[in-house]
């Protein structure tokens, strides 16, 4: 890859910590790596969390962390590459239509306007946070939900131990705006590589949205598809995430010159 540069974003209810283990990873192969945190999540958890219900969040929608993504990717010294987790994933695939990185890695990506589930997972988990009666204030998933719907596959104190260092409150506005024009894509338009993945017992965002997103794509750009047998949603950062940050890395390396 003839990039040395990585840029890592990630999703929602979470700020960059959540990289923490890639970012050394990735530094000790020589790459330049970097996590920057969505529009006002340059805080601590505890600070995020003390400051909940924060009216400021409530009003950051997903158009404001793409933009604010691709102004620090400008400001870099070369086009990287991006890995996005959730949300994450799914500005990956809107920056790859902006032309400004190499190469996208959406990880368990939420879904772009129009690709939908009727998955009673999918429902149970999101609901919460698009609850349309609660959109002007933001939410903090209680342990329970973050159990089922992104650690589902853990032991309780893995569980217990991912939500209290990583889980933040976020904004309704997110994910409700990624379901009109902020998030919409063009599945036809020429852009650079671009790896989607799913955990096969992902409850939040179920395997088989990211593979119809993936299905989504047409032409001749390179997209592929990878599905982890045995995995939910927070990949990322459970036991076993060396493997998806191998694999993503690998495929970097082979399909951007």
């Amino acid at each position: 890859m003839k990039t040395k540069t990585i840029v890592l974003i990630h999703g929602m209810f979470m700020n960059p910590l959540c990289w923490e283990k890639w970012l050394l990873y990735y530094e000790s192969k020589g790459y330049k790596v970097i996590a920057p945190a969505w529009p006002g999540r340059d805080k601590s958890v505890e600070e995020l969390r003390k400051a909940h219900p924060d009216s400021e969040l409530a009003k950051l929608k997903l158009g404001d962390i793409v933009e604010h993504i691709e102004s620090v990717i400008k400001g870099l010294d070369e086009k990287p590459a991006i890995i996005g987790h959730s949300m994450g994933g799914l500005v990956v695939q809107l920056l790859l239509q902006r032309d400004v990185v190499v190469a996208g890695v959406a990880i368990d990506p939420a879904a772009p306007a129009g690709v939908f589930t009727t998955e009673w997972s999918f429902i149970k988990s999101n609901f919460p946070a698009i609850n349309p009666f609660l959109l002007n204030r933001p939410v903090m998933m209680t342990f329970e939900h973050f159990q089922y719907a992104f650690a589902n596959t853990l032991p309780l104190d893995e569980q217990r131990a991912a939500y209290d260092r990583y889980m933040v409150p976020e904004s309704r506005g997110v994910p409700t705006s990624s379901l009109g024009a902020a998030g919409k894509v063009d599945f036809t338009r020429p852009r650079r590589p671009l790896l989607i993945t799913a955990g096969e017992q992902d409850h939040i965002i179920p395997a088989s949205l990211n593979r119809s997103n993936y299905e989504k794509y047409k032409g001749t750009f390179i997209t592929d598809f990878r599905e982890f047998a045995g995995r939910d949603h927070f990949l990322i950062g459970s036991r076993g995430w060396e493997e998806i940050a191998d694999y993503a890395l690998d495929w970097l390396n082979q399909k951007v010159d």
